[in-house]
């Protein structure tokens, strides 16, 4: 496809036929020469959507996805007929990354990382369907739906300053109950506070390097450091809440005179009562995220505790920072000098305001929030901060993760669970794994280098190194 490097780390295919704003891509040249022609051409075709301003953005981990590429990020003005697209956010809404820190050091923890995860292995349910422990029925769901982690940190599942340190303090005040379906209530109730499968995980890290003292210090973060990650979204109910509403929209696009070229991009304006009704859904799908890793994060804690003999307090786990993967929200940019409220879509891709934006929480007005960038199972994890240059060019987004290089079938062509397993023991990791096609399916070499990756947001200015993460122990579901 035509697109042209326009600066170091950012390449474009310029508006052109149906599309309405470029198409740009933040990569090295060695990551942008191996991504997938499907995902380049999902870009464009994100491109040609109503409403879209600036440009179809995509970035570094981007690979194929349904409708928006993974990776994917684009902003809507309602007053310009605007649109918004589940397609653009994702089947798990709101699957997104908590870090959590410690004062343990790394290699003191390291004799007794083999007890910690089979502790963590039983307090915290994992895998595909797998119910939780805890039991909600449907009026005490839809108050999850309302009010997110708040609700659980009422219901004792953590601690009030956690909220500060969650994207929207862990709850989207528009969030409707009343929108989301029986079946996707149905799907909800079993699975608070569980971790899922696929690509989601707990993971002890060592923070390895440190490339910004002073922030790393803001955040909590020290070298050599024992610090805990944790991956999950919103699992059966925010699939359901996608699944509904990509049908409804499918239906309601010709009565707004809107096309696309591929009907997973299905979409409705804005103003629409569709679109309406589906934000007000899928804002719900976002607190039940929040409120799944505030429950998890519980339990962490409490593994600590038992395992290391001391209350999580004096162990100092407080959560560092909540970021949303796969979420549409309302955001101020400027466009051509000019302020506007947009919609900001992002899939597969994490917000990084830098410092000055009024989304940043009070403890991090000076430095922008942390964004959080997991690695794949075996490599680093970062994390970084934002930049002023990320909030002109990238609508304040950086990457998710390393993104998949091949599918979950190829991978598990290419190497058994047990073999994965076996290979990331040998580097000295403790690995605790719901099923062996799960570990075969997420092996590390079934994803981009997450090193390059980081590279691309910090040579396209979008973004800035903060500390760099090594696993010690892993639980997959």
């Amino acid at each position: 496809m035509m697109f042209k490097k326009i600066k170091e780390g950012i390449w474009e295919m310029p508006k052109q036929g149906q599309m309405k704003v470029p198409a740009r891509i933040f990569a090295t040249e060695k990551l942008f020469g191996d991504i997938e022609q499907g995902a380049m051409q999902q870009a464009v075709n994100t491109a040609q959507l109503p409403g879209i301003q600036k440009a179809a953005l995509g970035m570094p981990d981007l690979h194929f996805g349904y409708g928006f590429p993974i990776g994917g990020v684009a902003a809507f003005d309602e007053k310009e007929k605007g649109v918004v697209s589940p397609g653009g956010i994702g089947f798990d809404i709101n699957c997104g990354i908590r870090l959590i820190r410690t004062n343990l050091a790394a290699e003191d923890i390291k004799p007794k990382l083999p007890e910690l995860m089979d502790l963590l292995f039983k307090l915290i349910p994992a895998g595909v369907g797998q119910k939780g422990k805890i039991r909600v029925e449907k009026n005490e769901l839809a108050e999850i739906y309302s009010r997110g982690a708040r609700h659980m940190v009422e219901k004792g599942f953590g601690w009030k300053q956690d909220l500060e340190r969650i994207e929207e303090k862990g709850r989207m005040k528009e969030a409707n109950p009343e929108k989301v379906s029986e079946k996707a209530f149905k799907r909800g109730m079993p699975q608070i506070g569980t971790l899922g499968a696929g690509n989601h995980f707990v993971e002890v890290q060592a923070v390895e390097k440190i490339f910004d003292k002073d922030i790393a210090k803001s955040f909590g973060l020290f070298e050599g450091q024992a610090v805990v990650m944790l991956h999950s979204g919103s699992r059966g109910t925010g699939h359901q809440i996608a699944t509904d509403y990509i049908s409804v929209m499918q239906k309601a696009m010709e009565k707004y005179g809107i096309k696309v070229n591929d009907r997973q991009l299905a979409c409705t304006p804005i103003e629409s009562q569709e679109g309406k009704d589906y934000l007000e859904a899928m804002w719900c799908g976002v607190n039940y995220a929040f409120a799944n890793r505030q429950a998890m994060s519980h339990w962490i804690r409490e593994g600590f505790e038992q395992v290391f003999g001391q209350d999580a307090e004096s162990l100092e786990m407080e959560v560092v920072y909540d970021v949303c993967h796969n979420v549409a929200k309302f955001e101020k940019h400027k466009i051509n000098g000019k302020e506007k409220e947009l919609l900001v879509h992002r899939k597969g891709a994490t917000r990084a305001m830098p410092k000055g934006r009024p989304e940043n929480p009070k403890i991090y007005a000076k430095t922008g929030h942390p964004a959080i960038i997991p690695g794949s199972m075996g490599t680093a994890s970062y994390v970084l901060v934002g930049t002023e240059t990320g909030l002109k060019e990238s609508f304040a987004s950086v990457c998710h993760g390393a993104g998949r290089a091949m599918s979950r079938h190829e991978a598990m062509r290419k190497k058994s669970g047990e073999q994965v397993k076996k290979e990331l023991e040998a580097k000295g990791e403790v690995i605790k794994g719901k099923s062996l096609a799960g570990l075969a399916e997420e092996m590390p070499e079934a994803y981009k280098d997450i090193d390059e990756v980081i590279e691309s947001v910090v040579l396209s200015g979008i973004g800035k190194k903060v500390a760099r993460h090594l696993p010690l122990a892993v639980m997959k579901g």
